[in-house]
């Protein structure tokens, strides 16, 4: 006998309660917001993710299979990898700020920064943060490789660097930076790409 049919569009539902956790974190979002959010009963929430961890851990998923790439796609952008690092900071500008349709910052940047988040979602998370971190450091590595950047460039260093300035714009953003300011901030930090002396760049960096 066929089972019965599903009682909501578990795409719709799992995109509803990415939003909510992105709003309002993991434990701050209650059972009864999630099951209001995604427009279904507690059975039927518990029937389709069996927890509120799970149900966390899938929502991360769909956040960075549907979030990530307009933003991360950027860095393979551009012939070099300091226009690739600066359109993804760029591009960050006009996705970390709130929208009519996305909470403000970074879900994976602002999830699990304190003891109190579940094991799992910590590691999940971790996960999203490091793979940020991969990507950047894969980029440059390619421009030490084709001679962009020289041989005694410090990869992991530079990769942090942009990686940490990507996330305090996350940060800047959920507290209402404005896009022009995270531009600014994206800016005076491309001035410190190194050998970076383009009249732009050296101007910024001769500012007090």
């Amino acid at each position: 006998m066929a089972g019965r049919p599903r009682e909501f569009d578990r795409e719709a539902a799992l995109e509803a309660a990415m939003f909510l956790f992105w709003r309002k974190g993991f434990e701050a979002a209650s059972m009864h917001d999630l099951c209001e959010a995604m427009g279904v009963r507690s059975p039927s929430l518990y029937a389709a993710f069996e927890s509120k961890e799970a149900l966390y851990l899938a929502a991360i998923e769909h956040y960075v299979l549907t979030q990530g790439p307009p933003v991360w796609d950027k860095l393979t952008e551009g012939k070099t990898a300091r226009a690739g690092v600066e359109n993804l900071l760029i591009g960050a500008t006009e996705t970390l700020p709130k929208s009519r349709t996305a909470p403000a910052g970074c879900m994976a940047v602002l999830g699990a920064v304190s003891d109190e988040w579940p094991a799992t979602i910590a590691r999940a998370i971790k996960k999203v943060r490091l793979d940020m971190l991969a990507n950047l450091r894969a980029r440059i590595e390619g421009a030490v490789a084709n001679g962009e950047l020289p041989a005694a460039t410090d990869i992991d260093a530079l990769s942090r660097f942009y990686l940490s300035v990507f996330q305090g714009m996350a940060i800047q953003a959920k507290d209402g930076a404005t896009p022009e300011e995270l531009r600014g901030a994206a800016k005076a930090a491309m001035a410190a790409w190194p050998g970076d002396r383009s009249p732009a760049s050296v101007s910024a960096a001769s500012r007090p």
